[in-house]
């Protein structure tokens, strides 16, 4: 077992020699995966010309606030709650899906505050998150072969051979579309009223009262209530900053070409950002150190998730941590885990080991959703509820035994009303999967199920608390 006196600021371990000069381009000298093959590369160059020309989505002063954010995190002094679609679409991008995925992270985030008494990162996997990793490059529909959908920055997700095509005009068009979800998700949560905790009934959606949960939360909300006309009460002035919340954007740096043409450097500041999002994360497929997404994150300023799952190398990815972040700083790195219910007992303790051992400094989070995806008798692709609850739980315990920190989740989720992960509290069976499946990669939870598992996991951090 280790110490428990983690949150210290570790020594930093030796930095990793850089392979080549860096700029945002260098890893087109490298191998990669996951990126599409342009048919047109003219197009290519014109559309990444434009988009290199288009003003930044952040700025760097948000980036490095979030990553002062996370490193309290990493020392259990805040939560990460980083959640929303598996894969964002072009048709998604209006008023009534956004608000619906803003109200339930708000919601959550409002229930781990209040249950767990720290304040709570609200991390979106939003305004950029278009791309998709995929196991096969084409698929066989009626015994024609159509490349694979890889997202609607990339192609379109109807089966048609010319819709199927990458088209470069989709990195401009998702660079608008996440400009305008972040411009509305501003709009909504600096000091409007509906981010406003004098009325967190504003953030209720009508089927939450189904939920088992329900006179539970409801008792929680008087409560926070109560205590705000109690506070107003006695203070001379009224509690503006209760009017406006913070929510960061994240997503999987997948396609290059769009993060690339967003890199630049920050007038006031040294080093390059990723001014696309707040938090770039680098996926499973993508993670090898000698190839070019790693070649890409290695530059960047931004503070960055690495998810981490079957297969992998131990020391690769301490390897891995040691090249994204040489001068050990807290808050830039989040191990995102997603072992699976099965495994997550006899694989995590081993990573927590080989990182602790190394002295790296990291944010631990666990993706719960990624390990324990199985389809139906049917072929419907779904995650059972109570298998992602265990994940959780099991994880939480291990970090407790080993005197490290659990410090976030990530999580597809969203606000509508879909049936595409089976259980929770009203009981989704297989059968009821096709009544309102919508996602067009990965079954997400739904709004119920959401904060369901928001009050699951403070139960789990308040456990860890008594215990110490």
């Amino acid at each position: 077992m280790h110490s428990t006196d983690t949150h210290q600021k570790k020594a930093a371990p030796a930095a990793a020699a850089p392979t080549t000069d860096w700029n945002p381009l260098s890893w087109k000298n490298f191998p990669i995966r996951q990126l599409p093959d342009y048919p047109d590369q003219q197009a290519l160059e014109e559309a990444f010309q434009q988009l290199k020309q288009l003003p930044p989505l952040v700025n760097s002063w948000e980036i490095d606030a979030l990553k002062g954010k996370l490193a309290k995190a990493s020392r259990g002094e805040m939560f990460l709650l980083q959640g929303g679609d598996c894969a964002e679409t072009f048709d998604h991008c209006n008023d009534a899906h956004i608000v619906k995925l803003l109200k339930v992270l708000l919601q959550m985030s409002f229930i781990m505050v209040h249950e767990m008494n720290i304040p709570v990162i609200r991390l979106g996997r939003m305004a950029g998150q278009y791309a998709k990793p995929r196991s096969k490059p084409t698929e066989r529909v009626d015994d024609v072969e159509y490349p694979i959908y890889r997202g609607d920055v990339v192609n379109a997700f109807e089966v048609d051979t010319e819709l199927r095509k990458p088209s470069p005009q989709r990195l401009v068009e998702a660079y608008h579309k996440s400009g305008l979800t972040l411009n509305f998700v501003r709009s909504l949560t600096e000091g409007s009223g509906f981010a406003d905790l004098h009325h967190p009934e504003y953030w209720e959606l009508n089927f939450m009262k189904k939920n088992k949960f329900y006179d539970e939360y409801a008792k929680m909300v008087n409560s926070i209530t109560s205590a705000i006309r109690f506070m107003e009460g006695i203070l001379p002035a009224e509690l503006v900053n209760l009017r406006q919340v913070e929510m960061f954007t994240s997503h999987e740096a997948l396609n290059l070409y769009y993060d690339a043409a967003q890199t630049r450097r920050s007038p006031h500041k040294d080093g390059w950002y990723n001014m696309s999002t707040h938090l770039p994360w680098i996926g499973n497929r993508t993670r090898d150190p000698k190839e070019a997404h790693v070649e890409y994150f290695r530059g960047i300023k931004n503070p960055v998730g690495i998810k981490v799952g079957p297969p992998y190398d131990l020391d690769e990815i301490a390897d891995l941590v040691q090249m994204l972040n040489p001068s050990n700083e807290e808050g830039k790195i989040t191990l995102i885990t997603r072992f699976g219910r099965k495994t997550v007992e006899t694989e995590l303790p081993k990573l927590i080991d080989k990182i602790e051992r190394k002295g790296l400094n990291v944010l631990w989070s666990a993706d719960p959703m990624h390990g324990n995806t199985f389809a139906t008798d049917s072929g419907i692709k779904t995650r059972a509820f109570d298998d992602i609850i265990e994940e959780i739980r099991k994880s939480f315990a291990i970090h407790r035994e080993m005197g490290t920190i659990l410090g976030g989740v990530h999580l597809e989720m969203t606000g509508e009303d879909v049936t595409e992960c089976v259980g929770g509290a009203n009981g989704l069976s297989a059968q009821g999967l096709s009544t309102n499946y919508q996602s067009y990669c990965d079954p997400r939870l739904n709004y119920e199920q959401s904060l369901e598992l928001a009050f699951m996991i403070s139960r789990e951090w308040k456990a860890g608390q008594k215990k110490k």
